[in-house]
């Protein structure tokens, strides 16, 4: 797999389900899974470990605390990309700021609130770093926006 989609809750994965259609319709392999940084830490611990070597970029959905992405990161050096999930009582902001705002030296790459979208468009573009196929598709995601 190249990516992996994480969600700390079974009630965000309609909210992460165009990351997914992204990656899976650029014929990325990724795999989806709700562990949580809160209620699993160990199990997400121990989940990483098992897939970092065939990983390439990590995705993490979170609301409120949004403590998912910057666990994520503490644990690879593969780059993490955060996305803000918007729950009451402060509709996302909170999840934005937490995930913005990772201390120095564990970066997580952040998109807009509920814009898991974005976060697939990202994935793609770390890929076709090293991917060339990718770079055709990438583009066909992105020409609706003329670019």
């Amino acid at each position: 797999m190249k990516v992996v989609v994480l969600m700390g809750s079974e009630s965000d994965r309609e909210k992460m389900e165009d990351c997914v259609k992204v990656l899976k319709e650029a014929g990325v392999n990724c795999k989806v899974k709700v562990l949580s940084a809160h209620r699993s830490p160990e199990e997400l611990r121990k989940f990483i470990k098992e897939v970092e070597g065939e990983t390439e970029v990590f995705i993490a959905g979170a609301g409120l605390s949004a403590h998912l992405p910057g666990f994520v990161a503490s644990l690879t050096l593969k780059p993490v990309i955060g996305v803000p999930l918007a729950v009451p009582p402060l509709n996302g902001l909170d999840s934005l700021l937490s995930i913005v705002q990772m201390p120095k030296g564990v970066p997580v790459a952040t998109v807009g609130i509920n814009n898991s979208k974005n976060a697939g468009i990202l994935a793609l573009q770390i890929l076709a770093l090293k991917e060339e196929k990718l770079k055709e598709k990438l583009k066909d995601v992105r020409a609706p926006r003329g670019l």
